[in-house]
């Protein structure tokens, strides 16, 4: 058995025919060429012997052409020849040469199907190679966080909507710091390259700030600053474009500290983060106060204020982007994550996300409108010692003491050395 041709190496029409088309539609088209020969068959075995079925033959290896590999272009293409082959031996016409110009044909334009899907193939590779440059900048500004994290299990997905897409303005960071671990997911208005360098501005802004600022209020600051210098900046470089206003982000910033079941929020024009606890209830994490996406400070100025709220043993907090909000199903129905989600339990975020998107895939048909940046955090069950290596770098100490496993009524109030955190995994 042969090896099942890899995705890049399907026709790039294919995958192209897959967006805004209907799944049993597209079935229907990829079954067209077989469906062509057997009409021809059926045609040519209960019509009068004057009457021909070459126009079906013909048009079934070019219908394949674009559609599918080229192993099942030839196939149909040598399945439309043996069947006029054999219409003829069938019929034994008097006009035996009219049948032979109709087998040259056939023939003729099989050999200009396989034309047409080597072009399509050669198409297709050429998108691979650019996917691929897509993919190595991607992974290059989005790395995938670690899976644990501050005594955290952390899971991180970016799922293009388009297949040969794979970089947008979505976006999301993971920082362990010594205010605890740090989070960002954002969207940068906008698509492509200059979407891209958004994101790297952001994502650039975010680490840094994520270290150095004692509070989210101060991390939301430094982030607005460099999304106004980075508006300036284009604004100097094509002073005939736009407002530099249009290139804002929406973001939720997030801050779990060590040793403390509570996470605090600052959410920037983002849609709001869902809490799942491990009973299968979900909680709409909604700010209590709107407020506008980052990079729309000269719009006007408001104190940013984070949130905190609980983070029980056992739940998950699930921060995504609007692409999960905004898909839709046949008749224009949002998807709603919390919805759709109730009454489930998960083992790990892995498990949440894997969910998460076929259920989007699901309810869109697999026709989802903009891309998914989807991030879920995980605090455990059991409370044990975490020692957190960038407190230790800056704050210049180190533990020495160890913590008893399994020593009951344990809490970060009734020990806790210096140096030392006690988190909850």
């Amino acid at each position: 058995m042969g090896k099942r041709e890899s995705r890049s190496a399907r026709p790039a029409f294919r995958r192209a025919a897959r967006r805004g088309v209907p799944r049993a539609v597209r079935r229907a088209v990829r079954r067209l060429p077989a469906v062509l020969i057997v009409g021809a068959v059926l045609f040519g075995l209960g019509a009068p012997a004057h009457y021909t079925c070459a126009p079906f033959l013909s048009a079934a290896p070019l219908v394949a052409a674009p559609l599918h590999t080229l192993r099942a272009t030839v196939t149909a293409a040598l399945a439309a020849v043996a069947v006029a082959v054999g219409l003829v031996v069938y019929h034994r016409p008097s006009d035996t040469g009219e049948a032979l110009a109709e087998i040259a044909t056939i023939g003729a334009v099989s050999l200009v199907a396989l034309g047409i899907n080597r072009i399509a193939r050669r198409s297709d590779q050429q998108l691979a190679s650019a996917r691929g440059i897509a993919e190595a900048a991607q992974r290059a500004v989005l790395p995938a966080p670690p899976s644990r994290i501050g005594g955290l299990r952390v899971a991180a997905r970016y799922v293009a909507a388009q297949a040969d897409a794979r970089i947008g303005g979505d976006l999301y960071a993971v920082q362990d710091t010594p205010h605890g671990v740090r989070v960002i997911v954002g969207d940068v208005r906008g698509k492509g390259l200059g979407a891209v360098e958004a994101v790297a501005v952001v994502i650039g802004a975010f680490r840094e700030a994520a270290e150095q600022e004692p509070t989210l209020e101060g991390v939301a600051g430094r982030l607005e600053h460099a999304l106004q210098r980075e508006g300036a900046r284009r604004a100097n470089l094509r002073p005939d474009s736009v407002d530099r206003t249009e290139g804002f982000t929406t973001a939720v910033l997030a801050e779990l500290p060590p040793g403390e079941p509570v996470f605090r929020l600052l959410n920037r024009g983002h849609p709001a983060p869902l809490l799942l606890h491990a009973d299968g209830r979900i909680g709409a994490a909604d700010p209590a106060v709107p407020a506008l996406p980052l990079g729309l400070g000269e719009l006007g100025v408001w104190p940013d204020r984070a949130e905190e709220r609980e983070f029980p043993a056992g739940s998950m907090l699930l921060l995504m982007t609007d692409g999960v909000t905004e898909a839709r199903d046949a008749g224009g129905t949002f998807y709603d994550p919390r919805a759709g989600l109730t009454g489930c339990r998960f083992k790990n975020p892995e498990a949440l996300l894997d969910a998460l998107v076929a259920d989007v895939a699901r309810h869109s048909d697999g026709q989802a409108a903009d891309d998914m940046a989807l991030l879920a955090i995980r605090r455990g069950e059991r409370i044990e010692q975490h020692f957190v290596e960038s407190i230790d770098r800056f704050r210049g100490r180190t533990s020495c003491e160890d913590v008893p496993e399994g020593i009951g009524g344990f809490g970060r109030s009734a020990w806790n050395p210096p140096g030392m955190s006690i988190n909850v995994r």
